[in-house]
């Protein structure tokens, strides 16, 4: 069955359009809330945890929701601004029914969304989000007053976290003698993050960290590393750091300001934990870099490609019983530190790799260089069918001919605007460039 509202990382849109709607979310509190009452391995009262990140429109939603679970007679805990992964981590922690989040990750402040997580700290499973989604067309009721479920502040929510990332840090490395720059992104970690650097000893600048509910991800953050990488540069520091909204993400920044992706840092999480001992693979995705791919496979690392998307890169990490996987974006995730993708987490673990190995980022990357990737995006009318196009298929296939073992083709339709994305990746920029261009060219003039 197909899901009505749930995309793959939960429900969301823009504030005030169905279904983010102050009506919608309370309903789906209470559908949430009679769902999860019923899951197998949910003793005694359910109780679930309520996080937000620093949207003005997060106020109104955790309302919403509060008086849906109420409704259903599920008690709450509201943590306040905290991120994604904070709120996986509390809920599995404090052996809750179930945690939620309310964000709408790296989009702008106007956007906002509903995600859940399972009482072990996973994203609800397809069967658990289709039972929700039936629940919400029986309409909304009330249990009675004796059963009404009760609401409190989940006190040190932030101090219980930033010791758990610290956890993730090996016990004999510090980092001490470092200057980071953080970037919050005006975002769930504008309180925590920097905490967690500075009290494992590092000198840390916080950028990002004065949100107002109006600036989160607004030209800072992960989405826009060139603030990092000024400010890296500018305090004359050894990196930089930059999340998103959320805080799952992660983008990096030497001391010359050159930014790193999530490409790149699975790629040195890889190396480091080849150093210690046998990694079997990593999971990426479509878009994952081809020089990556290449240097696993000279490592003897296996390496699959997901949909893009970390809920697939998730799932193809439990098939395969790997422990590391990412996504250029810098959704990166380690299964032996976390059941859900971190930024902070991640962070700590290239930083532990930077000191285990006494060397700078930049140092760290010197075997790998990227390919050139070249993506268009062309508009199309809702319902088009690239793969009916005989002329692209056709040019396709000799394109990839021409590339050879030099470079790939990816073509696929957005999965949230009417366009679709011709990506040419080849050891050559101006290979790519006019490889990409030759099959945008056979899409424009049917598109219209």
């Amino acid at each position: 069955m197909s899901r009505k509202y749930f995309g793959t990382d939960g429900i969301r849109g823009k504030v005030g359009v169905y279904p983010i709607t102050p009506d919608f979310v309370m309903r789906l509190g209470y559908a949430a809330g009679k769902v999860l009452a019923n899951v197998d391995g949910v003793g005694g009262r359910p109780t679930v945890l309520i996080g937000k990140d620093t949207r003005v429109s997060g106020y109104m939603l955790e309302a919403s929701l509060e008086a849906g679970f109420a409704a259903a007679g599920v008690d709450v805990m509201l943590s306040g601004p905290m991120p994604t992964p904070a709120v996986a981590y509390l809920t599995r922690a404090l052996r809750l029914s179930a945690g939620v989040v309310i964000s709408a990750s790296h989009n702008p402040y106007e956007d906002n969304g509903i995600k859940f997580f399972s009482a072990q700290g996973n994203k609800l499973p397809d069967e658990v989000e289709l039972a929700i989604e039936a629940e919400l067309e029986k309409g909304m009721e009330c249990v009675s007053s004796e059963h009404l479920g009760k609401a409190q502040r989940l006190r040190d929510a932030n101090g219980r976290y930033i010791e758990f990332c610290k956890s993730t840090f090996p016990n004999e490395l510090d980092l001490r003698g470092l200057k980071i720059v953080v970037d919050c992104a005006h975002g769930a970690a504008y309180d925590i993050a920097p905490h967690v650097f500075h009290e494992l000893g590092a000198e840390v600048i916080a950028i990002g960290n004065q949100p107002n509910g109006f600036n989160i991800n607004d030209k800072v953050g992960a989405t826009s590393p060139e603030a990092l990488a000024l400010a890296v540069r500018a305090n004359h520091a050894d990196l930089g750091i930059a999340l998103d909204g959320d805080a799952d993400r992660l983008v990096m920044v030497d001391k010359n300001g050159k930014i790193y992706n999530g490409d790149q840092l699975l790629y040195l999480m890889v190396i480091d934990r080849l150093a210690i001992g046998p990694v079997p693979g990593a999971v990426g995705t479509l878009m994952t870099n081809m020089a990556v791919e290449l240097a696993f496979n000279s490592l003897g690392v296996g390496f699959a490609r997901a949909k893009v998307g970390d809920r697939y890169v998730l799932e193809q990490m439990r098939e395969r019983g790997w422990l590391l996987g990412g996504e250029g974006s810098g959704h990166l995730l380690c299964l032996d530190k976390h059941t859900t993708g971190d930024g902070i987490v991640s962070a700590l673990q290239v930083l532990s790799a930077l000191r285990r190995n006494a060397k700078t980022l930049d140092q760290c990357f010197e075997n790998l260089v990227l390919f050139p990737q070249v993506l268009i995006n062309i508009k199309v009318k809702p319902g088009f069918d690239w793969q009916k196009n005989e002329m692209l298929l056709a040019e396709k296939t000799k394109v990839e001919i021409e590339l050879g073992n030099r470079g790939r083709v990816l073509i696929r339709a957005s999965g949230t605007e009417p366009l679709i994305r011709v990506m040419v990746e080849a050891d050559d920029q101006d290979v790519a460039n006019r490889f990409a261009r030759r099959l945008a060219d056979c899409i424009a003039p049917k598109a219209a």
